[in-house]
């Protein structure tokens, strides 16, 4: 069984490790051996059984365990690259989780440190960064590119042909169409339909999606 490290307490750390569990009805794969994260009030803390182990600057003094990061909301999803390099571990021992009723097309790329949670559908010819995360439900339909960091929350429906930056958040229920742009650092509002591109750091929200404001 591979030893593996959850980066980070929150609500989609807590879905990880209940990811990992299903994964491991079906076959004996990991060992959860500890959280990490930086309030130091959260230290030796055991939730569902596993402890809070320490700091993500920690992770790098963890010998043989691989890692997964669960950090990551509107608020700081821009942050998301840096706050994954406190860990100072490389991108080959981030381990990328999938829940068994994910469907995943053989003929699509994942990358490293991805999190792909209950019901995802991944069509044919996709390209997933390193450090995406899928939330239940979404659908990511053929020949889509998904930059490294993004968060892609539940219930999204992305079109074919659709090209997503790094660190991008889609927000909860929102649609994209077909054949365009979403660029970096952009964020999507909840239950938005986004109809035409975006440029990098971009915040739209509505039906269909207008730009607000930038995101930092």
């Amino acid at each position: 069984m591979k030893r593996i490290v959850i980066l980070g307490i929150g609500g989609n750390c807590i879905d990880i490790l209940d990811t990992i569990n299903a994964i491991n009805k079906v076959h004996s794969t990991y060992d959860c051996i500890g959280f990490l994260d930086d309030n130091p009030e959260n230290l030796g803390k055991s939730i569902y059984g596993i402890e809070v182990i320490g700091k993500l600057s920690d992770a790098d003094q963890i010998r043989n365990a691989y890692f997964v990061n669960g950090i990551g909301s509107p608020l700081n999803f821009y942050k998301k690259k840096a706050i994954i390099s406190k860990a100072a571990v490389p991108i080959e021992r981030f381990e990328t989780i999938v829940h068994p009723t994910a469907s995943v097309s053989e003929l699509s790329v994942v990358g490293l440190g991805c999190v792909i949670f209950q019901n995802v559908t991944i069509s044919s010819n996709v390209k997933l960064g390193n450090h995406v995360i899928i939330l239940p439900n979404s659908v990511i339909s053929h020949d889509v590119v998904i930059g490294d960091y993004t968060c892609v929350t539940g219930g999204v429906c992305i079109s074919g042909a659709v090209t997503i930056g790094e660190s991008c958040y889609l927000g909860t229920n929102s649609s994209i169409i077909g054949n365009i742009t979403i660029g970096n650092y952009s964020l999507i509002g909840m239950g938005s339909t986004v109809i035409e591109s975006t440029q990098p750091n971009s915040v739209v929200v509505g039906n269909p999606a207008r730009f607000i404001r930038s995101t930092f």
